[in-house]
């Protein structure tokens, strides 16, 4: 059985920064690409991150690019994502999500089979 477990979030002022961590269990880690989305309040789930099963390869969305980094330890099944210089209007429940398919690093939720529970970001200003 697949698990995500996401923690890391919390309250954080604006240009302040935030690590969250995922960790993966019920598959071989590096068998799978991991990506981070988020859903803002009365918004659709959005893509934010992704990176490939060795971690050499990643993805962002335009509006975290240069401020967000994802990245992956294989040896703890852990999957980051590395928030710096944070805006009010990053404020959402971020989500990790696992892709059996190593070949493409998805922007979709449609391209991920797994999913974790979340963890709130809130951003003030």
């Amino acid at each position: 059985q697949v698990q995500l477990v996401e923690s890391g979030g919390g309250l954080v002022q604006a240009g302040g920064s935030l690590r969250l961590s995922c960790v993966f269990s019920g598959r071989t880690f590096s068998s799978v690409t991991m990506g981070w989305f988020r859903q803002g309040p009365g918004k659709e789930r959005e893509f934010v991150a992704t990176i490939n099963w060795s971690g050499g390869r990643t993805d962002y969305a335009d509006s975290v690019k240069g401020r967000f980094t994802i990245s992956r330890d294989n040896a703890k099944n852990t999957v980051y994502l590395q928030m710096n210089s944070l805006k009010p209007e990053d404020t959402a429940v971020y989500y990790c999500a696992a892709d059996r398919s190593i070949w493409r690093e998805g922007r979709s939720v449609n391209d991920y089979d797994y999913w974790g529970q979340g963890t709130q970001v809130t951003v003030s200003s």
